[in-house]
């Protein structure tokens, strides 16, 4: 039984044991804002950043681990599956990309806990493995270690890996996976609606989850727009609204353009499945 959350945070919420972490080798004035976002309400047990790139950040926020750049979204895929649980020390990790975060801190639910993973599920399934995207998701420290065991089938995207491929066998060790309407209050991504769920994940939430001003300034800071082509017509649509709306959708044109022209739409080293729900 779910238990229904206060409609507002009552000060900070604290969550010791759970520690936010992020990993990737582009866009990462975008991935630490997004970091930022997520602590801007929440005490984790800590904040760590995974990079080859140098940064300059507030240590005391968030701590940056060195690591070898990212040279695909496969390589993501194995360092997560492989190398995350080394660098965490709590008993749950919040793993979070650039386009996605905390967006309703309140509607945080204790019973989260509970599962060595959940994320926003994915609509495309209908056998009840379908929890769930990886981009935004919450799991256990025994879940990474189990990952890393001999039987258990690495492939990439990760999120697939672990809830799909393997999830009968993870199972099997007595993981426990959330079900899919408790996974749908933790994220939302292709399934649900923003607002409705503590944390999200995906591009096209963004111009709705942070403002288009926001948006749009995050945006111009990318040095990778792979993800933006799975769902440009739908974030043109959104940044074209308002005030200066159509020299924001002319910019974003003439940018696909460029991309498509050099071949450089790739997908970024942490897309996710979902965001290509077309090659599932």
């Amino acid at each position: 039984m779910l238990v229904e959350p206060e409609t507002r945070s009552v000060g900070r919420i604290a969550l010791p044991e759970v520690t936010l972490c992020a990993v990737t080798s582009v866009n990462i004035a975008a991935t630490i804002q997004s970091l930022e976002r997520s602590l801007g309400e929440i005490d984790f047990g800590a904040c760590k950043l995974f990079t080859n790139r140098p940064v300059s950040i507030d240590p005391r926020k968030i701590t940056v681990v060195p690591i070898s750049r990212l040279e695909s979204s496969a390589a993501y895929s194995d360092f997560l599956l492989s190398g995350l649980a080394d660098h965490v020390e709590t008993s749950h990790c919040l793993v979070t990309q650039w386009d996605g975060h905390v967006i309703a801190p309140h509607l945080w639910r204790p019973e989260f806990l509970a599962y060595d993973y959940i994320g926003a599920s994915w609509p495309q399934f209908d056998d009840g493995h379908d929890v769930g995207n990886g981009g935004f998701s919450l799991r256990s420290k025994r879940l990474m270690e189990a990952c890393r065991e001999p039987q258990f089938r690495k492939s990439h995207p990760e999120d697939i890996a672990i809830g799909r491929v393997n999830r009968t066998w993870l199972e099997g060790k007595g993981m426990r996976f959330a079900p899919r309407a408790l996974a749908d209050l933790f994220a939302v991504e292709r399934a649900g609606e923003l607002g409705s769920s503590f944390g999200y994940h995906g591009v096209w939430h963004m111009p709705r989850a942070i403002g288009v001003e926001a948006f749009w300034s995050l945006y111009r800071g990318l040095d990778d727009r792979g993800t933006i082509k799975h769902d440009f017509a739908r974030i043109l649509g959104e940044v074209g609204r308002g005030a200066g709306g159509l020299p924001r959708a002319i910019r974003m044109i003439l940018d696909h353009v460029a991309d498509r022209l050099r071949g450089s739409g790739r997908d970024d080293a942490h897309a996710g499945p979902a965001e290509r729900p077309d090659e599932l």
